[in-house]
């Protein structure tokens, strides 16, 4: 997306004044027919499924992994002798050390590539996995979530661009929305495998942990047999093409892969600099985001246990059913965001996700199983374009760093939703279970947050940018001719220096249009001095 700031380092008056009332005309969808999503994914091939696939995988498991904390507060609670409120902390500290290690994995992605970033991180996830299933102290088990933590918010940014940035341009909505619902089947396949652990064997809930630890050895291994995504190799050789050729217009003898690192930190100060409005942006949209998500998920199945005394079936079949509807609505929210608009399918989502908040949380036993389903079911389409939309909205030069680091940031400020709900729940104590467990109003206390959220969600997309319908159509018609050149047989190197030559053309004729509009300019004002 072209972000221009006229004033230097921030926007001028004359397009703040433009900005404001194109909220309103900028959210009229585009007139563009909606398409058969099957013609749609019929366009990927092999390499780009595989690509998608094993992202999302990823992603998947890295969700799967948070939740199994989230799934067995009560039961590590009981262990270790402690409230629900004191365990949730090792949900918030994996929150709030997501962006540091977004931060690490982001740099290296954007300068070596996508590929081992993501190995080394699913490496991390197998070894504390199965720490956290040997800890015999809440404090051992918070050192160990934060690390992992750190590994959790590294993989956010290989993961995404690894699967949605080799995607043909119609397919990214559909699959933006698929991928980020990794994390409600990674939610879902958390709550089945919850129910099929922790009750029934004898080490409880540290089982599910050291279950969690055996899939990423099958992604890392997938992963390992296929190749750095395409776009990042033809961004690597645009960028070395176009160092190579300053560096022999200024007969400079300095190697390449030093001047490969300089111009990697040079175009990175360039895009932050440049686009540092629209970062801070994204960190406070993704609070937003983030706390819908977390604030309505992860203590739940405590309310559930504790307030609605449902049994471990019971709450694992209206999770389940939860995110079956996340799944269905983040997808279906992402395919109708390409032709409605990013902004406007996420404030649809934001309405009907708030007006369904109490019907979420007054109901008691089966009944919960319909409003779950379609409260989720919005929560999911408020995320499914959320993807692809930070692609859109980030400089190609430093993408998985702003996509990962802007979405951690969003968590950390997010990272407290569930112990301000358990701690502020714990102050409204209600009967005593049948065995004297004690029981909070936990229901009250996550209605009035989601309310809330909502609200600043619908205030803040509203507010916010998207990409143009030109600009729409001028990256689809680049993905278009990138893939027509692949085609032919052009190697992904070429391609990269074909675009630099392009841009140092293009650069080179804006120079002599600007220097004969000087020109032009200093002579009308040597002929009115005359006159």
């Amino acid at each position: 997306m072209r972000n221009n700031m006229e004033a230097g380092w921030f926007y001028s008056p004359r397009q703040l004044l433009h900005y404001i009332p194109s909220r309103f005309t900028s959210l009229k969808p585009p007139r563009e027919p909606l398409k058969n999503p099957y013609t749609i994914l019929k366009q990927l091939d092999a390499h780009q499924w595989n690509m998608f696939a094993v992202g999302l995988a990823a992603w998947s498991w890295d969700a799967f992994d948070f939740f199994t904390v989230s799934l067995c507060v009560t039961e590590i609670a009981a262990d270790f002798g402690k409230e629900p409120s004191d365990v949730s902390w090792g949900i918030t500290i994996t929150l709030m050390l997501r962006s540091v290690g977004a931060m690490i994995s982001g740099s290296i992605c954007d300068k070596y590539g996508r590929k081992w970033v993501m190995i080394a991180n699913l490496a991390c996830f197998i070894v504390l996995e199965l720490g956290t299933g040997f800890t015999h102290s809440l404090p051992q088990m918070l050192g160990v979530r934060a690390l992992y933590g750190i590994a959790m918010g590294g993989l956010l940014g290989p993961a995404a661009a690894t699967a949605l940035e080799d995607l043909p341009y119609e397919a990214r909505g559909i699959l933006s929305g698929l991928f980020q619902q990794g994390y409600a089947i990674g939610y879902l396949l958390a709550a089945v495998f919850y129910r099929a652990f922790v009750p029934t064997t004898p080490d409880g809930w540290r089982s599910l942990f050291w279950f969690g630890a055996a899939p990423p050895v099958l992604i890392i291994i997938w992963r390992f047999f296929l190749p750095e995504t395409n776009h990042f190799l033809v961004f690597k050789a645009e960028r070395e093409e176009r160092e190579k050729r300053k560096r022999e217009a200024a007969g400079s003898h300095i190697g390449a892969k030093k001047t490969d690192v300089f111009a990697f930190l040079r175009d990175s100060n360039k895009a932050m600099q440049q686009n540092w409005v629209l970062f801070a942006y994204m960190v406070v949209v993704m609070s937003g985001f983030n706390s819908v998500s977390h604030g309505s998920q992860d203590l739940y199945p405590t309310f559930l246990k504790n307030q609605a005394d449902m049994s471990a079936t019971q709450v694992t079949v209206i999770t389940v059913v939860g995110q079956i509807g996340a799944l269905i609505g983040s997808t279906l929210s992402g395919y109708l965001s390409t032709f409605i608009g990013r902004r406007l399918a996420m404030m649809v989502a934001c309405v009907f996700g708030g007006a369904l908040v109490p019907a979420y949380m007054l109901p008691r036993g089966d009944v919960l199983i319909a409003p779950v389903f379609f409260e989720q079911w919005f929560v999911g389409a408020v995320w499914g374009p959320i993807p692809v939309h930070l692609i859109e909205l980030s400089p190609p030069a430093l993408r998985s760093f702003t996509v990962g680091v802007t979405y951690q940031l969003g968590n950390l400020a997010s990272s407290a939703s569930s112990t301000i709900e358990a701690t502020i729940g714990e102050r409204y104590p209600i009967a005593p279970a049948a065995d004297g467990t004690p029981r909070y109003d936990y229901g009250k206390v996550i209605g009035i947050f989601l309310g809330a959220v909502w609200v600043y969600i619908l205030l803040f997309v509203f507010l916010g940018p998207e990409m143009t319908q030109e600009e729409r159509h001028e990256e689809a018609a680049a993905t278009r001719e990138f893939e027509e050149l692949r085609a032919q047989g052009v190697s992904l190197q070429e391609i990269g220096m074909q675009r630099a030559r392009m841009e140092g053309k293009e650069g080179m004729e804006k120079e002599f249009v600007e220097d004969v509009g000087e020109d032009m300019e200093k002579a009308t004002m040597k002929h009115a001095e005359g006159g």
